[in-house]
């Protein structure tokens, strides 16, 4: 199946490439999602005739994450949980809880946009989490679990 991407997918490409996908991949995620349309003659002269406005509208959704990352970078967030007398944690910090975190120290972001690799948190500690702000844009701040409640 040949498609024409809307948004810039990762792993995939950007806005405006006509790009072949499995089947169930396109019908199932990349069409319903808004990420792309089917690649017919009439879609692509549709495209080509909205390409300014798709091409407007993206590059406001990079300018608004790159003003994020200037804002979140150097951030260091505290997170005071439960935790046993050798730094164990009773339960874990995870994404929802670092998003929590920052939207109470007056930070703008989503649990989706919390990156955690290794899984959550599951002991005291000072840790580096990388926040996915676009595909384009990532920044890193600082969580530190500390003991309490």
């Amino acid at each position: 199946m040949e498609v024409i991407l809307l948004k810039n997918v990762s792993n995939l490409g950007v806005l405006g490439d006509k790009v072949k996908v499995r089947a169930g991949y396109g019908r199932n995620y990349l069409l319903p999602g808004g990420f792309a349309v089917a690649a017919t003659s009439a879609n692509l002269q549709a495209f080509e005739e909205r390409r300014a406005e798709l091409e407007r509208a993206a590059a406001e959704l990079l300018a608004a994450a790159e003003d994020r990352r200037a804002k979140l970078e150097g951030v260091s967030l505290t997170i005071a949980r439960k935790a046993g007398d050798e730094g164990r944690l009773f339960g874990s910090v995870g994404t929802a809880d670092v998003a929590e975190a920052a939207v109470d120290a007056g930070y703008e972001l989503d649990k989706s946009e919390v990156r955690l690799p290794q899984g959550p948190f599951r002991a005291v500690g000072e840790y580096q989490v990388a926040v996915h702000l676009h595909p384009e844009v990532d920044v890193e701040i600082t969580v530190d679990v500390v003991p309490g409640d």
